[in-house]
């Protein structure tokens, strides 16, 4: 019996060597070391031996299982750095390779100028104050002095839903509609940046969908003069220290009396030149004092009260700061125009 198990035990340790894969081995250890392989078989013929020879027998058999797994084992060991060298090598990354350049997104132009825009405002002491783009056409026409019927209503034409629900054509619902939750208590302070809907036929100045951004200033003893101060610092602000401002009259159902808002040309200085129309002044928005009646409508004593709005495009400020000529590049996400604003 104890030249069987040597026998067995090269036999093993000479196919273990013969392995090609992992596979292999496995199977040799299940051939010689299962429980149905030729070490377990001479395990259970033990009990046929003599009290002598038992523990001689299964001191071998120990030592011929534990060289048998040692030489499994080691062969194991080996195949598995070399399938781990391999990976490696498959895998390998050429640190001398200069690096994938990522591209990195930045504000749209429209979203730089109004956040500008606000914290400009902020600064100043406004608060932003946002509501529905689907309006009530007596937030967007009656409240603001423009009754059913009003010839001042074709200025805009509107995308009407239902005959009182409409997408609103200017930011200034929410100027109605915040001064109605103060229930005629002052001040109000606060623009109202958002977008608006308009039928108009798109070319490079006009687009059916664009970004307003109106203010509204309503407190006791406002004057003409709190608007230009505020107008003023906003063109220093948005277009240079060296601008200057010029009201025009002008009307608005809303506001009496009403303005057009010019600054001097950031292109000629206001010489004149083929941007200002050889003006030397470039409209920006309109404003003027809250009509007394609107100012009634939202529960104010327009006796005691008095406040000046304003509306802008940011389409056109935008347009203006930066020198584009089209409007519809602001929306056609081509990213040769849009790199030109940072990153992308």
């Amino acid at each position: 019996m104890k030249e069987r198990l040597e026998q067995l035990k090269l036999e093993a340790i000479e196919k273990v060597e013969a392995a090609a894969n992992l596979k292999e081995l496995q199977d040799i250890k299940v051939a010689y070391l299962g429980k149905k392989g030729p070490i377990t078989e001479v395990m259970r013929g033990m009990g046929k031996l003599s009290a002598e020879e038992r523990p001689v027998v299964g001191q071998i058999v120990n030592v011929v299982r534990a060289e048998i797994t040692a030489k499994l084992d080691e062969m194991v060991a080996k195949f598995e750095q070399a399938e781990v060298e391999a990976k490696l090598r498959e895998e390998t990354i050429d640190v001398t390779l200069p690096g994938r350049k990522v591209n990195t997104g930045n504000h749209h132009p429209l979203t730089a100028v109004v956040e500008e825009i606000e914290d400009l405002f902020l600064g100043m002491g406004f608060t932003i104050a946002e509501g529905p783009e689907v309006e009530q056409d007596y937030y967007n026409f009656e409240a603001l002095n423009l009754p059913k019927g009003h010839p001042a209503r074709d200025m805009q034409d509107s995308f009407y839903i239902t005959e009182d629900i409409l997408l609103r054509t200017h930011t200034s619902p929410v100027q109605a509609r915040t001064m109605g939750k103060h229930e005629g208590k002052g001040p109000v302070k606060i623009i109202c940046p958002g977008s608006v809907y308009r039928r108009d036929s798109d070319d490079a100045t006009h687009s059916h969908q664009f970004m307003q951004i109106e203010g509204l200033l309503v407190d006791e003893n406002v004057r003409m003069s709190d608007l230009k101060g505020i107008l003023e610092t906003f063109a220093k602000k948005m277009f240079g220290e060296e601008r200057d401002i010029r009201l025009r009259p002008s009307f608005f159902p809303f506001t009496e009396p009403s303005v057009e808002v010019d600054i001097s040309c950031m292109m000629c200085g206001g010489s004149g030149c083929n941007v200002c129309k050889k003006t030397g002044w470039i409209e920006i928005l309109g404003a003027g004092m809250v009509h007394p009646n609107v100012l009634e409508m939202a529960g104010f004593d327009s006796k005691k009260y008095t406040g000046f709005a304003f509306g802008m495009g940011a389409e056109r400020i935008a347009m203006l700061k930066y020198g584009v000529d089209d409007i519809r590049h602001f929306y056609t996400n081509d990213t040769r125009f849009l790199k030109q604003f940072g990153r992308v």
